[in-house]
C-alpha cells in the first residue's frame, strides 16, 4: 500500500517505520563505534566528516550549524580536534576576526579509513533499508 498524506496506516506501514528507526539505530551505534575504534569521540568524527564534506569554507559558526549544536560547544570540540592534531585553524582572508577551519594529514587518514568502514556498511544497510523504504513509498 503506498502511503499517501493523510492516508490510514496499515500494520505494514507500523512494521516498516518501527525497521527503518530500528536500523538507522543500528547504523548510528556502528558509527560511533567505528570512532571510538579509530580514537575519536562520535562527535570529533561527525565534525571531521562535516569539514571535509563542507561546501563553503568552515568556521565554527558553520560547523556549529551543520552538526546542530550551540556555538560554544563546536569551540569546545575544535579545540579538542586542534589540540590531537586533527584541525588546524587559518585565518581567513576575507574577515580577520574569523579563522576557517581545515583538516589535518592526520585528520585525512583517519577519516578516509573512517569512511571506507561506513561506506561499506551503509552499502549493507542499503539494501536492507530498500523493502522497508518500499513500502512506506
Amino acid at each position: 500500500m503506498a502511503m499517501a498524506r493523510g492516508a490510514k496506516l496499515d500494520l505494514k506501514d507500523y512494521r516498516a517505520l518501527a525497521g527503518i528507526r530500528r536500523s538507522m539505530r543500528q547504523f548510528l551505534e556502528f558509527s560511533a563505534q567505528a570512532a571510538r575504534d579509530a580514537g575519536l569521540a562520535p562527535a570529533q568524527h561527525q565534525a571531521l566528516l562535516a569539514i571535509k564534506g563542507m561546501t563553503e569554507p568552515v568556521t565554527i559558526g558553520s560547523l556549529a550549524a551543520w552538526l546542530g549544536i550551540r556555538h560554544h560547544s563546536a569551540v569546545g570540540l575544535v579545540d579538542r580536534l586542534a589540540k590531537g592534531k586533527l584541525v588546524a585553524r587559518i585565518p581567513d582572508p576575507d574577515d580577520r576576526r574569523r579563522m576557517r577551519l581545515a583538516l589535518t594529514p592526520r585528520a585525512d587518514a583517519k577519516l578516509a579509513a573512517l569512511s571506507q568502514v561506513h561506506r561499506a556498511e551503509l552499502r549493507r544497510f542499503s539494501t536492507a533499508l530498500r523493502p522497508l523504504l518500499d513500502v512506506i513509498r
